[in-house]
């Protein structure tokens, strides 16, 4: 769950000629990402939502279902604090998020060294799948969202290799006690899929869903002014 009463970050002022983007994220992970392609929000607004899964609930269904409260929950904050008008008619809203599991298995985001421990011997030397679902609303209220599914494989992890990454704390929060992005990169033998998506943003599917909604992703790329 995202930390109640955590406070919107505005990121820089926006263009005249370009509506208003809002990332339903504190993730400087998805902040950088989105950066990567030329897009940098107007306003950092994390969800304070319930993530805990529900009984029965596959992995895929309860990262979309995440994914699409989060962007609901930063629409109806966005109601609050502006004018409701404004709000709808002026606001891309981003909403993402992702989930490794083993089967139908959901794996913690850890929060403590023992979690992320079990994480990492659960998955030594076998398959697993990370499913990160994006959820974007435009502002007109149309809703978009899709499920982007990679299959890695870990190397056989010896003892030294998960005291020693534990020990680098890098595990912390991330969803199946490892951030493909940083050390655990050299645990990964085969990656299936969207890299940037087990990083927290699948990159294709935001600059296509965007694009395809109106928001003007490649113009930017040019650096114009009206």
């Amino acid at each position: 769950m995202e930390q109640a009463g955590r406070p919107a970050v505005e990121v820089r002022e926006r263009e005249s000629w370009r509506p208003e983007l809002v990332l339903a994220s504190a993730s400087p992970r998805r902040l950088a990402l989105l950066e990567q392609i030329g897009i940098v929000p107007d306003l950092l607004l994390p969800a304070d939502i319930d993530e805990t899964p529900r009984r029965g609930e596959k992995p895929r269904d309860y990262a979309r279902r995440v994914a699409c409260a989060k962007a609901a929950a930063v629409r109806e904050l966005l109601k609050t604090r502006r004018k409701e008008g404004d709000a709808i008619s002026g606001s891309f809203i981003v909403a993402a998020d992702t989930v490794v599991a083993v089967g139908r298995r959901i794996l913690p985001k850890a929060e403590v060294a023992e979690e992320a421990t079990d994480c990492l011997r659960l998955l030594s030397g076998r398959t697993h799948r990370v499913y990160t679902a994006l959820a974007i609303v435009s502002p007109k209220g149309r809703e978009r969202d899709r499920v982007i599914e990679t299959r890695l494989r870990f190397k056989a992890l010896s003892r030294a290799e998960v005291d020693g990454y534990i020990a680098s704390g890098e595990w912390r929060g991330k969803a199946g006690g490892y951030a493909i992005q940083g050390l655990a990169g050299s645990f990964v033998v085969k990656l299936v899929g969207s890299y940037s998506g087990v990083v927290g943003l699948p990159l294709y599917e935001t600059a296509a869903l965007l694009a395809g909604e109106g928001y003007p992703v490649h113009r930017q790329w040019l650096n114009l002014e009206l």
